[in-house]
């Protein structure tokens, strides 16, 4: 078929119709000027009735004796110089018959004539050109398709010279195509089956080879005939080390999986389990031996609170806590587009829509098997989406998009808002049903505002985890700032604290938080809250003797924490928290 396209290319394919031409009258020295403005190495030269008359080119030009430096040459008519024996041919011509025929009569261009009248030129370089860039993309098209192959793959002629050497033969072999194209095949390889297949002409499949240790491969040879002739061989070595040494390696990947899951296990259990919930204060002590009670059980539990407070923290608590074995799945329902919802719940099979993987894909709820599904921002999962998981809920199945297969499931379900769900039921925006299949047990974290006693608890953890992060040494943070940073209404709870101490320790000085540290809108904020005279919070008053106090009882101990405990009639435990809480050195 390739063949067949190059033999029936005509002239008009490969022609160019960009042809200068100049009369015969006309001087030697326009031609070339006319040459040189269009770039051309050749001018068609017409009669007085502008047929075709003769041809110069940039090679005739050079042949012209002193002809740049001769005035009366350059000023002579340019039929006194030009090739008048001139064979033209036709825009239905044959493309490789004239090759042939230039080829055979040195001929470099050939005028293409149409009614008497030159309506274009011919170049051999041209022709060539178009003619061969057809063999040429089909070689590089041919080179793709057999270097993408997973065998090695080898092409020789019929006198046995590699033509192709693939990608995958440079692998197996060692060997680099630049060297081994051109050259014979023996050369390399004295017993290579191609040298079988070009001697007997016949096909040589599967025979077992080791062309150096540790290296196993199956070679197939094929004699490749074209139009009946006899053109050479092609060879296919497959390599079947890796195929092996795939049981051993698989074995070994097994294991490292199950060890690399068990690390991965124990370090998400150390840092997601309820012991690295921050804080002492008895409300969120509360909420903790609450969540502890519930973990245990499959129980759906509705987890509620401000931005911040900490809700996906205590969900992934529960999950650890609550020893199942599948993963823990997290959804943000505000993120997820609502066209995109079904599917990234439910998964789909392949095709099941336009933009669908051709595999299908698992969805979220499926991934959460035999564990924990966490459905975060629950007051904002659309409408119609929530009838489908109360029937997951209740039926304990899901039906992938474009299947009407059901699918089992072992599913806890957790979710978080920081909405009122109660209110949104009673505005019809949340299905009363799946509310109340939701808060089984419901968790309220409680904000930082409620457990002002654990911001030095939380400032210290964060002051450790930044500088470990980023390699500093901690800074020291000042009476005046923590004071500051008691006092602020945290809108954003723990999350927009955590923000801050990152930002004060940016920000801090020869090795200390200051005041010239806190961001200016918490620093405007406890300025206006402090403009009074005179502070009638009873609280504020207490901490402030109690700080006196220890401050006074351990300078005049010497600091010995023991003999400052039994002065102040408190426990040591007790007198390690309060002076932690005040963050006394």
């Amino acid at each position: 078929m390739f063949l067949e396209v190059l033999n029936n290319m005509k002239i008009k394919d490969v022609m160019d119709i960009e042809v200068i031409t100049i009369t015969k009258n006309a001087t030697l020295r326009q031609g070339i000027e006319i040459m040189f403005k269009y770039n051309k190495g050749d001018i068609i030269v017409l009669d007085d009735k502008n047929r075709l008359f003769g041809i110069l080119t940039m090679t005739d030009i050079s042949l012209i004796g002193g002809a740049f430096f001769s005035k009366n040459k350059l000023d002579q008519p340019i039929e006194l110089y030009c090739n008048r024996d001139v064979i033209s041919t036709t825009i239905e011509g044959n493309a490789i018959s004239t090759k042939e025929l230039m080829k055979e009569k040195g001929i470099g261009r050939l005028p293409v004539v149409k009614d008497n009248k030159v309506i274009g030129i011919v170049r051999i370089r041209d022709l060539l050109d178009k003619v061969y860039s057809k063999i040429d993309k089909t070689m590089e098209t041919f080179s793709y398709i057999l270097n993408g192959i997973h065998e090695a793959v080898c092409v020789v002629d019929e006198y046995g010279k590699v033509i192709f050497w693939s990608k995958n033969s440079e692998l197996l072999y060692g060997i680099k195509s630049e060297d081994i194209i051109n050259k014979e095949i023996s050369e390399y390889f004295p017993k290579a089956l191609l040298l079988e297949a070009l001697k007997n002409r016949k096909s040589i499949t599967s025979i077992y080879h080791m062309p150096r240790e540790e290296s196993h491969v199956f070679l197939s040879a094929e004699p490749l005939y074209i139009d009946n002739e006899f053109v050479g061989a092609v060879s296919t070595d497959r390599d079947i080390t890796e195929v092996m040494n795939l049981s051993v390696e698989l074995e070994k990947t097994k294991e490292r999986l199950d060890l690399l899951q068990e690390e991965m296990k124990k370090i998400t259990m150390d840092k997601y389990s309820f012991g690295q919930i921050l804080g002492k204060s008895e409300i969120i002590v509360d909420r903790i031996n609450k969540a502890k009670k519930v973990a245990r059980t499959n129980s759906s539990v509705l987890i509620t609170g401000e931005s911040g407070t900490g809700k996906e923290v205590f969900a992934r608590a529960l999950h650890q806590e609550s020893g199942r074995k599948g993963d823990f799945v997290a959804i943000n329902c505000s993120a997820i587009p609502e066209s995109l919802f079904e599917s990234e719940m439910f998964g789909y099979e392949g095709g099941a829509f336009t933009g669908a993987l051709k595999n299908g894909k698992m969805g979220k709820i499926e991934l959460a098997n035999k564990g924990t599904l966490f459905l975060d921002e629950i007051g904002d999962m659309p409408f119609h989406m929530q009838a489908k998981i109360l029937r997951v809920l209740q039926e304990r199945q899901i039906v992938r998009i474009g299947s009407d297969k059901t699918i089992d499931v072992d599913v806890r379900i957790i979710s978080a808002t920081h909405h009122d769900l109660r209110k949104l039921v009673n505005e019809g925006e949340f299905r009363e049903d799946l509310f109340y299949r939701l808060n089984v047990v419901n968790i309220e974290l409680p904000s930082l505002r409620e457990r002002k006693e654990d911001i030095p608890i939380l400032i210290m953890k964060f002051i450790k985890e930044f500088c470990q992060e980023n390699k500093i040494n901690p800074p020291n943070i000042t009476t005046e700032v923590l004071k500051v940073l008691m006092n602020y209404n945290w809108k954003g709870n723990i999350r927009e604290l955590k923000n801050t101490i990152e930002h004060l320790l940016v920000f801090s000085q020869e090795g200390e938080i200051k005041l010239s540290s806190i961001p200016e809108h918490i620093l405007r904020k406890h300025t206006v809250d402090d403009s009074g005279d005179e502070s009638f919070d009873l609280q504020k008053t207490i901490e402030r003797v109690e700080y006196e106090t220890i401050k006074k009882v351990m300078n005049m101990v010497g600091n010995n924490k023991s003999k400052a405990a039994n002065i102040l009639n408190i426990p040591r435990s007790t007198l390690y928290y309060k002076m932690n809480y005040y963050n006394m050195d």
